[in-house]
């Protein structure tokens, strides 16, 4: 890690933008501050297409505020361009990469900051899970324009070695969690779960709905905002004959509502047929809560399967079925709950500035062969 103060001008959504990459993006912020840095947030006034991303800003903070100027459009590479020229004052820029919309503005951003500063991007999703043509050419793209990559997972690694060949380096994901303090157990909860989250295809909820009716007694709580590529699923309740046992909360949750609803459910159910990495298991864990998942991006690295929740393959309705029924057999539940403990974050996030903050030698012999 550098031993001096840097300045640093991070690229990525920020407050009022909703999400985990948005507290993400702050929380880094504040800690890179808090070493001496000199840290300056440029965030986006226009995300994307109202179809795939969240349009609609926050009305209030949900943890701490980092200031953040909204100096980028995804339709405006000119802004991109020109902020990428201010920023190679700097002498480390991060861009945080998370979908390909924003990747032609970021790889803007990048280059232009390239002629003085050192740029990491932050892979949170290396290619889309909803993939469509041109998404591998424009994270191959935006790699060109970096001198080196952090990614969360070593299967994201691996994905993104086949697209550059930056040096690529693995940190898992901090927590980054949304304000409020857990609330204990409301009595007398017994046989409900919860999903929680965006419902899209890729996160599996006609999965969960399919083992659900496997069960008897057990309902289930779904509470996110339901995209278009799972508008079946309130369909697929009335199929299967869930209607009465499965609650459908489609929206945005606000995070001071979060303590109440995990303090109203046994466990949380992530039944993802594809994930990179989720800081929902930390979220869970932090309310006391056991999750049953499945063996994708960093659920494994995160649960301690048999001990503080359950894993379970993708995509396969028996053996999440299977899982389910383990959870609530005699004394099952219980036994998780009291294992669930707290992640060690703040060695997590120690981990995580380093690697941001340690120059790659494959990285600086490469742009002085280049002349750089």
């Amino acid at each position: 890690m550098s031993d001096r103060s840097l300045r640093i001008t991070l690229v990525g959504p920020a407050y009022p933008w909703r999400g985990g990459l948005p507290l993400l993006v702050t929380d880094l912020a504040h800690r890179l501050t808090g070493e001496g840095h000199e840290v300056t947030v440029q965030t986006w006034s226009r995300q994307g297409p109202a179809r795939l991303l969240p349009t609609r800003p926050l009305t209030a903070p949900e943890g701490a505020v980092f200031p953040a100027e909204p100096s980028l459009s995804w339709r405006n590479p000119v802004r991109g361009w020109r902020l990428g020229r201010a920023a190679a004052s700097s002498d480390l820029v991060v861009v945080v990469h998370y979908t390909t919309i924003q990747a032609p503005v970021l790889w803007t951003v990048a280059r232009a900051a390239r002629r003085g500063a050192r740029v990491v991007a932050i892979c949170a999703n290396v290619v889309p899970h909803e993939r469509r043509a041109g998404d591998r050419l424009l994270t191959a793209l935006l790699m060109r324009a970096v001198d080196a990559a952090v990614v969360h997972t070593a299967a994201e690694r691996t994905a993104l070695a086949a697209l550059t060949d930056r040096p690529i380096s693995v940190a898992a994901l901090p927590p980054h969690l949304p304000d409020g303090p857990p609330r204990p157990p409301r009595a007398g909860v017994r046989g409900r779960l919860l999903f929680f989250g965006k419902v899209r295809r890729y996160k599996g909820v006609d999965v969960l709905l399919r083992a659900l009716a496997e069960l008897d007694d057990v309902r289930l709580t779904v509470v996110g905002e339901i995209y278009p590529d799972a508008a079946d699923v309130d369909t697929l309740v009335d199929r299967l004959g869930l209607r009465g046992r499965v609650d459908l909360h489609p929206g945005y949750l606000p995070a001071a509502r979060i303590p109440d609803l995990f303090a109203s459910v046994d466990a949380l159910v992530l039944p993802y047929r594809t994930a990179t990495a989720s800081q929902h298991v930390a979220l869970a864990h932090r309310h006391g809560l056991p999750v049953v998942a499945t063996r994708v991006g960093n659920f494994p690295d995160t649960i301690d399967d048999g001990v503080d929740g359950l894993l379970c393959t993708p995509g396969d309705v028996a053996d999440l079925a299977r899982a389910l029924h383990e959870l609530y057999a005699p004394g099952r539940l219980e036994a998780l709950r009291a294992a669930v403990g707290s992640t060690d974050g703040e060695r997590v996030w120690k981990t995580y500035l380093e690697t941001l903050l340690t120059p790659d030698d494959r990285a600086r012999g490469r742009r002085a062969d280049l002349g750089e």
